[in-house]
């Protein structure tokens, strides 16, 4: 008998661990009758999955091949923009997207950002500390990498929220919401903004370049990685949506994972050296994203299961970091645990660019909202997590603290 997995389901996306380890271990690849997409949950076949060239990161184009709606001008104009974003490419043209944002967003330049990453996550619970009371998403999760990835960008604090709105409209459309009707046209009409802004900033830059990642993309090393300007346009797109929204969940799945293990929310206060293994840990158990799809381009089998050319995969990243056959008490918080091969970042190609941004945010943020907001508390039961199939986290965390 076929598992009963709805992932649109309330109590799903609330919890979607017990259902997923129900698929690991009866039907590793899973079809979804919902989602009309294979779903795969085991570590080993997640990781192979993203190795897979014949499995494709544009999902884009299947989509519209398939979809047959008013308003088709609009989201042909959607997949054009997003089309030129790296994360929904694959190569050889995904290389020549990332590679000048890699070279523009090195692990030197992340690193010194660090003593400005420390101001700014002060700054953000300075507004707080005296309160008693802090709404975690909205006052810190949120505008903290909204200005790291801002100032890394070149983008000017107070144009920020503007940005920050029109990419949540985006996120609606690229994680999937469930109950969002208008997903497709406010995603459609906030690309088009977020271009015409980028458009006059790349234009601004190449009038006057400055030490930031506009200025780094418009100024290739070699000739032949050369990006139009709507590349370049499309690149800035892609990192601030990918810049804020990881670390955004990341931070709140964090605290909301420790609230719900005090041991270890004590045990990290005693002991700040735990803080690299800690940070690993959380991303783990919790981690931001819920899965990547892909679409497959032959015909392929995995775990014994044939998958036909033009299948969509679910490739459930949350799952494969729960896989028993991979983790020691994989439903334990541990934040000592030193074996972790999590896939929360990806693998191969198109491995999260991101990743030491977010990795070095999560370091410094949370040891410093435990230090700085003692003996936090959740002041709610009822968490409100995102309407997505992609993203996991929640829309507001309200907490209590002593001062």
């Amino acid at each position: 008998m076929s598992v009963d997995y709805n992932p649109k389901s309330a109590e799903v996306i609330a919890d979607p661990f017990p259902i997923l380890r129900c698929l690991q271990a009866e039907e590793p690849v899973h079809w979804s009758p919902v989602l009309r997409s294979w779903v795969l949950t085991r570590h080993a076949d997640v990781k192979a999955a993203l190795n897979d060239a014949r499995l494709s990161a544009d999902r884009l184009t299947p989509f519209l091949r398939h979809e047959r709606r008013d308003g088709m001008t609009q989201l042909q104009e959607l997949a054009r923009a997003l089309g030129l974003w790296a994360l929904f490419t694959d190569p050889p043209r995904h290389a020549r997207l990332r590679g000048p944002m890699t070279r523009a967003v090195t692990p030197r330049a992340i690193e010194r950002l660090r003593p400005r990453i420390q101001e700014i996550i002060d700054e953000l619970l300075d507004r707080v500390a005296a309160d008693g009371a802090v709404e975690l998403i909205g006052d810190v999760a949120n505008p903290l990498p909204v200005a790291v990835i801002g100032e890394l960008i070149g983008v000017p604090a107070e144009d920020r929220p503007r940005l920050k709105a029109w990419s949540d409209d985006l996120a609606g459309f690229i994680g999937s919401a469930v109950a969002n009707p208008d997903k497709y046209a406010r995603a459609a009409q906030s690309v088009q903004q977020l271009n015409e802004y980028f458009g006059r900033l790349v234009a601004l830059r190449r009038r006057e370049p400055r030490h930031d990642v506009v200025s780094s993309l418009l100024a290739p090393h070699e000739p032949h990685e050369a990006l139009t300007d709507d590349e370049v346009i499309a690149t800035c797109a892609l990192l601030l949506f990918a810049g804020h929204e990881t670390t955004s969940n990341l931070i709140g799945n964090a605290v909301i994972a420790l609230l719900r293990h005090r041991d270890q929310y004590e045990a990290w206060g005693k002991d700040p050296s735990l803080t690299p293994s800690a940070v690993e840990e959380l991303i783990r158990y919790d981690g931001p994203g819920q899965g990547l799809v892909r679409v497959a381009t032959a015909t392929l089998e995995v775990n014994g299961t044939t998958i036909e050319s033009g299948a969509r995969v679910f490739l459930m990243i949350n799952a494969a970091n729960r896989d028993p056959r991979v983790f020691s008490e994989p439903d334990r918080l541990w934040l000592a645990r030193r074996d972790n091969p999590h896939l929360t970042f990806g693998q191969g190609a198109h491995f999260c660019a991101g990743a030491p941004l977010a990795r070095l945010e999560a370091q410094i943020a949370l040891p410093t909202i435990l230090r700085r907001l003692p003996d936090l508390e959740l002041a709610t039961d009822r968490l409100q997590w995102l309407d997505s199939l992609i993203f996991r986290g929640v829309t507001a965390l309200p907490l209590t603290f002593s001062t």
